[in-house]
């Protein structure tokens, strides 16, 4: 019976000239297959570092990276907001995830080493002292944080340990409603 691959399918022809479309038994995995279920729970992440901090994104949230961008700082703005850089043209408002998580104080001299431009309408950007190669990990190398209320809500959806390097990662979408949270003070009534 003469045969025909053609775009991963194997076709086979028999005398009659009919078409019949098989698989090779090596290729055919049902929707129970533990190969489908692994190979759906990859994620790519772009690794990222502040100081002797390492984090990471979802590479689907990151439009790009530039390198080297002056930025203006914003007057009255919260500490984990650098300031605001142009990037192709667009205006973004970087964040400093370190003092997202943790409250520190870096001072930013310009321009700023890397800023990844992240993905959406929100126009955000993300400074960083140096960028690292995209990873692939798995789901389940996620280890989830402790369950506590702030945790579950945070710009931190958990940890992830890659070539013996722990590294925090981030939920873009949080970040920027995380820097500018305010306490809410008591005002003087006259």
């Amino acid at each position: 019976m003469p045969a025909c691959f053609h775009s991963g399918r194997l076709l086979l022809f028999d005398s009659l000239s009919m078409i019949e479309p098989t698989m090779p038994e090596a290729f055919v995995a049902g929707p129970d297959d533990p190969a489908n279920e692994a190979a759906a729970q990859l994620h790519d992440l772009l690794p990222f570092t502040i100081g002797n901090q390492t984090f990471a994104v979802f590479t689907d949230q990151v439009d790009a990276t530039a390198e080297a961008r002056p930025f203006a700082r914003l007057p009255r703005a919260p500490a984990a907001v650098v300031g605001v850089v142009c990037v192709r043209g667009r205006m973004l408002t970087v964040l400093d995830a370190a003092a997202v998580l943790s409250s520190s104080d870096k001072t930013w001299t310009p321009p700023l080493p890397y800023v990844l431009v992240l993905h959406g309408d929100d126009q955000l950007g993300l400074v960083a002292e140096s960028c690292r190669d995209t990873i692939t990990i798995s789901a389940q190398d996620i280890e989830r944080p402790d369950g506590s209320a702030e945790s579950n809500d945070g710009p931190a959806l958990g940890t992830v340990t890659y070539a013996g390097e722990t590294m925090v990662i981030l939920d873009a979408s949080r970040l920027f409603r995380r820097a500018v949270q305010r306490r809410e003070r008591r005002r003087r009534r006259f």
